[in-house]
């Protein structure tokens, strides 16, 4: 214990000085502990993630990103959206619900020919944070075996509906061999803005490594693909697949939701 005699204003001066004192040592230990690492500023402003979390966005010094579309409900614009990113040599991921595909399979078909990568979004589309293990099963199991058989490729992403999840459902998704999906930048096509809002919207949020969440039914999404395109390529990003994006192995999440490699 510190005793300090004599005036009281000196002694709450001096314990004070000692506090400031004892946060600097902190922090300076901190400081140094994680520059060996590479992360010191990550440690202070973010932290590591101490529970499950999807991806919402990868570290990358390189200026690449992936943009993405959910498909649960018609398919009135996929073909545009299709045109548009093919006359700009743009790849993409699209989520799937079974019964989307199961529906238009032949929509399936023509994502894959035109060379965009295909996840699940489930089989039901429902809030798969209040399911049981045995449910959430059930939804990633039949949906990825319908997806997989209609478009005979390989599924090994999935996004949980209305961006919802738990740990349980990240772990099951996880032991099922999926990555978990979120985004950073939500282009809000849903809300029906135009596709000048929308495109102003991402190219204001886009940073590297940045997954932008859009839907293939957007009723002005495919008219934005453009705008987007066009002032973020000539920016100098380059767009890819999630697949291409992210870290399959070796990486830690911080809180946040970016996944950095380790």
């Amino acid at each position: 214990m510190i005793k300090l005699i004599g005036n009281p204003k000196v002694k709450k001066k001096s314990l004070k000085n000692v506090a400031i004192l004892l946060i600097i040592i902190f922090l300076a230990y901190v400081i140094t502990f994680n520059v060996i690492n590479g992360d010191a500023v990550k440690a202070i402003t973010c932290g590591y993630a101490t529970r499950k979390l999807p991806i919402y966005r990868v570290e990358r010094e390189d200026k690449v990103v992936a943009i993405s579309f959910d498909c649960a409900w018609g398919n009135e614009y996929t073909q545009n959206l299709l045109d548009n990113m093919e006359a700009y040599g743009i790849k993409s991921t699209f989520f799937m619900v079974s019964f989307w595909a199961e529906k238009y399979p032949e929509d399936v078909k023509r994502i894959v020919d035109k060379g965009h990568e295909i996840g699940t979004h489930s089989k039901t589309h429902s809030h798969m944070s209040k399911f049981s293990s045995d449910a959430i099963d059930e939804e990633l199991v039949y949906s990825r075996r319908v997806i997989e058989g209609i478009s005979n490729t390989k599924i090994e992403l999935f996004r949980a509906p209305f961006g919802e999840y738990n740990n349980l459902l990240l772990e099951r998704a996880e032991k099922l061999g999926l990555y978990t999906i979120q985004w950073d930048v939500d282009s809000l096509d849903w809300k029906d803005l135009s596709a000048k809002d929308i495109s102003l919207r991402v190219i204001s949020k886009v940073k590297n490594g940045s997954i932008i969440l859009c839907h293939n039914n957007g009723k002005h999404t495919a008219e934005s693909l453009p705008l987007i395109f066009a002032d973020l390529t000539a920016k100098g990003y380059k767009f890819v697949k999630i697949s291409e994006l992210i870290y399959k192995d070796n990486y830690v999440m911080l809180n946040d939701g970016t996944q950095i490699k380790q």
